[in-house]
Parts: structure tokens; sequence; C-alpha cells
């Protein structure tokens, strides 16, 4: 008399597990508008320098196993989003417009005029977690090698407080890493031909 209820119980469970996990889909981050928000970013900072040519040697390029992964987790955000009702899911827009990101960018596109020569001669570098590093300090005259490395460091501690702040005024800090991420790639995307930036694993390479 009682199996028609036990056979509920399953069911009853798997419901309780697809909500849960409809909870965790609406506050996926949202891939596609940090990329635009790093975009946008990124050309004001490097203003008509910028050239956005890809890594690849080629038009008829073969992708990379990196290239074919960023491919795959855009595609898993695609189908979340049709599985999600627009109702219920996040919000994709990414607010860059508050009055610490503008002036954090004012800073960094008032230094990049220092700096890139020293980007164009390979002195510095594009790192690998969205800073930036020096690569070859003999690419520097002598007398200039101390003013090189403060601009450095004042370019990084700009840039961190960069990925900080967008994570916290769009209410999710626990963001920072993947828009820090998102940055590495984009910077590296947005440069110049002939810029040096390290891969994933950190060999750098030039563009």
């Amino acid at each position: 008399m009682h199996l028609p209820v036990l056979r509920l119980f399953p069911a009853a469970l798997l419901t309780a597990a697809l909500l849960s996990a409809c909870v965790t889909v609406n506050i996926y981050f949202p891939a596609a508008a940090a990329e635009d928000a790093a975009r946008t970013i990124v050309r004001d900072v490097l203003g008509a320098e910028g050239d956005g040519e890809r890594t690849q040697e080629g038009p008829d390029a073969e992708p990379g196993p990196e290239a074919l992964r960023d491919a795959a987790g855009r595609l898993l955000v695609s189908a979340l989003d049709v599985l999600v009702p627009p109702a219920h899911a996040q919000s994709p827009n990414i607010d860059i417009r508050t009055p610490a990101i503008n002036a954090l960018r004012a800073s960094l596109r008032a230094r990049n005029d220092q700096m890139r020569p020293h980007f164009r001669s390979g002195a510095i570098g594009l790192t690998r977690d969205g800073n930036v590093a020096v690569r070859d300090l003999k690419q520097v005259p002598l007398r200039e090698r101390s003013q090189v490395q403060q601009l450095v460091a004042e370019e990084n501690a700009d840039r961190n407080a960069l990925y900080r702040e967008i994570a916290r005024a769009n209410g999710h800090p626990e963001w920072e890493d993947e828009i820090r991420e998102t940055f590495a790639r984009v910077w590296v995307e947005e440069a110049p031909a002939g810029y040096w930036y390290q891969d994933r694993q950190g060999r750098w390479q030039r563009k």
C-alpha cells in the first residue's frame, strides 16, 4: 500500500537536485559581458596604438587547445542561457562607469604613453595574470631602469585595483579572478604587433 508513495521519493529527490542546480546556474559569471567590458577599457587605455591583432599565425591557423577550451566554455554559457529563463537569470551587464573605475582607467591611460616605448623594445611585457613585468632590463638605458621599474609597479597596482573594483562594483567580489583572467586575454588580443606576452605556461612570446 505504501509502494506508490515510495516510488515518489526518487522523483522528488531529482526535482530538488534540479532546483538546486538552477539556483547555482543563476549566479554564473557573465563571461561575454565581462569580455565586452574588458575590451572597452583596454581599447580606451591603449588608444590608437591597439590594433586588435590576434596571436594566431595566419587566417587559416588551426585553433590550439587553449582556444578550444575557451570556445567550449562559451558554448556552455550559451547552453545555460537557453536552459535558464531570462526572468530568473542574472543580469549580464557589467558596470564599468563608477568613479573609482573611471579614475583607474584615466591613470592607466595617462601612463601608457610612458610605457609604450618599453613594450615595443621588449623591456617589459604582458603577464599571464593580467599584469606587466620587466622582461629584459638590458633594453633600457642604465639611467632609466629605476624609472621603468617604478612604472611597472604603479601599472600593476592600478591593474590589480581595477580588477578588484570591477568585481566589487558589480556586487560579486568573488568574480575578481575571472575578471583578471578575462583582462589577461584581452590585453594580449588588443596589444599591437611586436609586444611581448606570456602564454599560460609563463613562456614569453612576441606577438
